[in-house]
């Protein structure tokens, strides 16, 4: 059973591996339908299931699901969930062929474990595309879902800050895991020192919540500790 965390009126953190370790987030229209940050892996219907039950939702409720990246612990059970009833999955334009093809984005060479495993992991799940987004478009629904692209771990990699709310999700531009920011990691990512470098726009929003689709959600002086950390790292 999935137990929801609400971060702010009609937005819950819903966990589909552990407490935390893999995060999608369930966000309520005006009209009570629901859109959906990201959908885990392959086998995450059931706790997706159970955490839209948990707010007293279901997967029809769901209008669209909204992936931050073409990695298949974001968009594993996304066909599923549209196949019992969800609303399309859309994704940035450099990221929607992997996804419709099932294919694992690009892995960064210059790292070498990276290397190796090119060969081990070559497919996602495969999903059906409904539409794409692209930078600072604000998608309209929620009252407003802003993409900012921060690509490096996938081509079309995105955050999305929820202006409205105040809410930031970061995708896997930066993890939370055991509660201690860092970037994500080298081995993942299709182009690592571009990944630390479009983090920094993290900075720049505007935001009192961070939430991570790694770990747990920032709920005090979150853009200053979100600053601290890019300084911090960006400076050493």
């Amino acid at each position: 059973m999935a137990r929801v965390t609400k971060l702010a009126d009609g937005i819950w953190r819903v966990p589909t591996v552990g407490k935390n370790a893999i995060n999608s987030f369930a966000i309520q229209d005006s009209d009570g339908s629901i859109v959906l940050i990201d959908a885990g892996l392959k086998g995450a219907k059931p706790k997706l299931v159970a955490g839209l039950k948990e707010i007293g939702k279901t997967p029809s409720d769901v209008k669209m699901i909204l992936a931050t990246h073409a990695h298949g612990d974001h968009v594993g059970a996304a066909q599923k969930m549209h196949d019992i009833g969800a609303g399309p999955l859309h994704a940035h334009e450099d990221d929607a062929s992997f996804i419709r093809e099932g294919k694992m984005p690009p892995w960064d060479q210059s790292q070498m474990l990276a290397r190796i495993f090119k060969f081990a992991v070559k497919k996602i799940p495969a999903s059906s595309v409904g539409g794409t987004f692209v930078d600072n478009e604000v998608i309209d629904v929620a009252g407003g879902i802003r993409v900012v692209h921060t690509p490096g771990h996938s081509p079309g990699h995105s955050s999305f800050l929820l202006e409205k709310s105040g809410i930031l999700i970061t995708g896997d531009a930066l993890f939370n895991l055991f509660d201690r920011i860092s970037y994500s990691f080298a081995l993942a990512c299709s182009n690592y020192k571009m990944s630390r470098e479009t983090a920094l726009r993290l900075g720049d929003a505007d935001y009192e919540i961070a939430a991570f689709t790694h770990g747990g959600e920032i709920t005090e002086n979150a853009r200053d500790t979100v600053r601290k950390f890019l300084k911090m790292r960006s400076d050493g």
